[in-house]
This record gives C-alpha cells, sequence and structure tokens, in this order.
C-alpha cells in the first residue's frame, strides 16, 4: 500500500489483493458482479473505498480500490458488520478461494505495491 496526500485531505491508500476464482462458480461470479446490489456499493462508498475495481485473468481474481478515510480497520469492521454486505458474501464467498499468501482473519490476500507513477 502506498499513500499520497493532498492539502487538508487524508491520505489516499492503494490497495491490491488477490483471491482465486473457484472455476465452476465463475458464470455465478460473473453474474452477480454484472449486477450488483445497490446497497452493496453504497456500503463500499460509505466505507471510503473509491475507485473500486475487479479484474479476472485465468483463475485469479485481482481487486484494485483506493481508501480515503481516516479509520480503515474501523471501516472494514463496519462493512463486515452490514447484513445487506454479509449476503452479498454469502453468495460470493462461495465462488471464491484463498490464494497461499492468505492473513488469518482476511479472504483476499493483500498485494505489496512495488510500483506507482501518477
Amino acid at each position: 500500500m502506498c499513500a499520497t496526500r493532498d492539502e487538508g485531505a487524508a491520505p489516499m491508500r492503494r490497495l491490491g489483493k488477490l483471491i482465486r476464482l473457484r472455476p465452476e462458480h465463475r458464470e455465478e461470479y460473473l453474474r452477480l458482479h454484472a449486477e450488483v446490489w445497490p446497497e452493496v456499493l453504497a456500503m463500499i462508498s460509505a466505507c471510503h473505498l473509491r475507485n473500486y475495481s475487479v479484474f479476472l485473468e485465468g483463475e485469479l481474481l485481482f481487486s484494485y480500490a483506493e481508501y480515503v478515510g481516516e479509520d480503515y480497520a474501523a471501516d472494514m469492521a463496519r462493512m463486515a458488520a452490514d447484513p445487506v454486505t454479509r449476503r452479498w458474501w454469502q453468495l460470493t464467498d462461495p465462488c471464491q478461494e484463498q490464494t497461499g499468501g492468505a492473513v488469518p482473519g482476511e479472504w483476499w490476500t493483500s498485494m505489496r505495491e512495488v510500483f506507482h507513477h501518477d
């Protein structure tokens, strides 16, 4: 993760994460993400995540987001406690499989940023 700062603004952290897509759930996962629930999108925004994307290559999913809040852990706890987001994860989690680099307590594997250019 890297941080940048604008005058008077909270630092922006770029987040890259990785997880494996279970091949037998590929179509279901793509269908769900073709029509993400508005409440899920609203919670992502409310938790200060911007420019959020998920990319697919083969069986790997890569997510990118920019965090613009003040307390990442608190915002992620808020998202995890949201009933609609929890229902969404009940549908999407079975489609995914953790990679070997996943840390206990985290579903997606965090990636280290090694280069960035604006």
